[in-house]
């Protein structure tokens, strides 16, 4: 089984990750920041206080039809206003999607907020402080006769920065909650996505509790569209680091300013 994480960045290089997205053999494929604007396709552009960025008005319905023969699972953190082309304003959804290939059997999900409650921005996006879900799916790999299961969870942004903060560390408690509600006994769990975090974070002491290694360490998870200094962002963790058979974080293609993390099992 291959399992692929990536913030896909509100398909901001579409023309990039369409391509990569046919032919990356994810069978789960998790995808954070991913925009939902009901009835409208093409582009849309997001601003708040300290970005203007190009979105995808569709991005889940865009990677639907990229990958017809997956399942996709998508739940939503909170909602605001993008403009069209024209300058018309219309609302988006936004959040977290799964994307499970139709030979694993999908037994399971779960979603939950992991900070804050889901919001409607009416006006404007805030540019921090926006309310995080995460997403538990629970798939049979038929293969090895196991369930695995994969949650995902794109991480609150504090414009302090990305150490550890009392917030971050009730993020932290209540992901551990949902990994232990999802995961039954004998599943292999994989938890990853754009965390927002240093390595050296307390967030892994927590999930290292409930028996998860973190794979990618300090290793850099950013590509050249991310021109920061600081290039922490992703992780993956695993139950059981003997089930790896290969793990990669992937330079190239350059799909988003992060890159992909690649898992296989």
């Amino acid at each position: 089984m291959r399992i692929i994480s990536l913030n896909a960045w509100g398909g901001a290089m579409f023309d990039d990750l369409a391509p990569w997205l046919g032919t990356n053999g994810a069978d789960v494929l998790c995808l954070q920041e991913v925009t939902h604007t009901a009835a409208l396709g093409g582009w849309t552009r997001f601003d708040d206080a300290e970005r203007s960025l190009p979105q995808r008005a569709d991005l889940l319905d865009d990677v639907r039809t990229l990958l017809p023969r997956h399942h996709p699972v998508f739940t939503v953190s909170d909602a605001g206003p993008v403009r069209d082309h024209e300058g018309t304003v219309h609302r988006q959804d936004f959040g977290v999607a799964t994307f499970v290939g139709e030979t694993f059997p999908l037994v399971a999900t779960r979603t939950a907020l992991v900070h804050g409650e889901y919001s409607e921005h009416p006006d404007e996006w805030p540019p921090g402080d926006r309310p995080r879900a995460a997403l538990a799916v629970r798939v049979l790999d038929r293969a090895s006769g196991r369930f695995v299961t994969v949650v995902q969870l794109h991480g609150l942004r504090d414009a302090g920065g990305k150490g550890d903060t009392p917030a971050r560390r009730d993020q932290a408690k209540r992901l551990a909650d949902l990994v232990t509600d999802a995961r039954e006994d004998g599943d292999l769990v994989v938890v990853c996505g754009d965390l927002n975090l240093l390595p050296d974070s307390e967030t892994f002491e927590v999930l290292a509790g409930i028996g998860l290694t973190d794979l990618v360490r300090e290793s850099d998870t950013r590509t050249s569209r991310y021109l920061k200094p600081l290039r922490h962002a992703s992780y993956l963790l695993v139950s059981d680091p003997s089930a790896v058979r290969r793990f990669e974080i992937l330079a190239e293609p350059e799909v988003s300013d992060h890159r992909a993390l690649m898992l296989e099992v």
